[in-house]
């Protein structure tokens, strides 16, 4: 009787657990400065970075010669503790939300002439500057 008396004292407090305030996730997020591929999450400060989509690749190939330098956007869903946004971040340019500001920095491979890159072969790397 002496145990189940003391057993339904603590059972409450069991309830009482402390959640970090944190952006959720559907798993574990890579560690900041990782590469990750499409759909993989990654921490980019106390944010949670998620590239979504390749919506465009129009960089110069490294076998070609180019007018142009081209863009990379990757359509990338960004998670802080009270909101979330899809933003398209463009390598190498800084996107600012909420006093915040989020560069893609990489995206590989490199672009090549002769094939098309296929999207579970891109890995990318952000960062919250």
């Amino acid at each position: 009787m002496k145990a189940l008396f003391a057993a339904a004292l603590i059972a409450p407090l069991a309830a009482c657990a402390i959640i970090p305030d944190t952006p959720m996730s559907n798993g574990d997020a890579a560690a900041q400065g990782s590469a990750v591929g499409i759909n993989q999450p990654v921490w980019a400060g106390d944010t949670i970075l998620t590239p979504l989509a390749v919506t465009e690749d129009s960089r110069c190939p490294e076998n070609a010669r180019c007018v142009q330098a081209g863009k990379l956007i990757v359509s990338t869903r960004i998670a802080a503790t009270h909101w979330t946004q899809t933003a398209p971040l463009t390598l190498g340019e800084p996107h600012e939300i909420l006093g915040r500001t989020y560069v893609l920095v990489s995206g590989t491979p490199e672009k090549t002439a002769d094939r098309q890159t296929p999207v579970g072969e891109y890995r990318f790397v952000f960062e919250r500057r």
